[in-house]
């Protein structure tokens, strides 16, 4: 099902931070912003709730730091016990840098498999581009715009007010 949408695009993060504080607060269905770099301020101005994926990272991490460290106690004491300078089997400060390393790694891979399952950006998918130079120098604030009881009109002002550069009405499905 294709959505009417209002596409604004604007020279400055300031303008587009006061134009997406604006949209919210005046009960316009935000779509998406899109930056060239992370703006501050942005995820609160559209009404974002905080991000998971920091507990996604420590899971990832204590999963895999834990199946390490349980495999390296296994293979050292039960599987394969070996002597080595008279050390214990099972001794723990032996097994730090390769577990602190394979925790690091198992957190990094993890976080960025659920970033980008999250943001769905997968193999296949074709981008949406809403405005040349969105990856340049350009911000883009994209409203819904066949939203009950509010006018085209009206969103169109805001925009303005706020010194877009371009609107344009547009559908999802042209977009797509």
């Amino acid at each position: 099902m294709s959505q009417q949408l209002l596409v604004g695009v604007f020279a400055g993060e300031e303008d587009i931070l006061a134009a997406t504080g604006q949209a919210r607060r005046r009960g316009h269905a935000i779509v998406d912003t899109f930056t060239p770099y992370a703006v501050h301020g942005l995820d609160r101005a559209q009404g974002l709730p905080a991000s998971r994926l920091p507990w996604v990272c420590f899971l990832c991490g204590l999963i895999g730091g834990g199946a390490m460290l349980a495999f390296m106690f296994w293979v050292s004491a039960a599987d394969w016990p070996i002597n080595v300078g008279g050390k214990p089997f099972n001794s723990l400060p032996a097994f730090v840098p390769v577990w602190f390393e394979v925790t690091v790694l198992c957190a990094g891979l993890g976080s960025v498999a659920a970033l980008l399952l999250r943001c769905g950006l997968l193999p296949g998918r074709s981008p949406r581009v809403y405005a040349a130079g969105v990856t340049d120098d350009r911000f883009v604030l994209v409203l819904r715009a066949d939203t009950a009881g509010v006018e085209v009109k009206e969103m169109r002002r805001l925009l303005e007010d706020h010194h877009a550069v371009e609107i344009r009405e547009t559908t999802s499905e042209e977009e797509a």
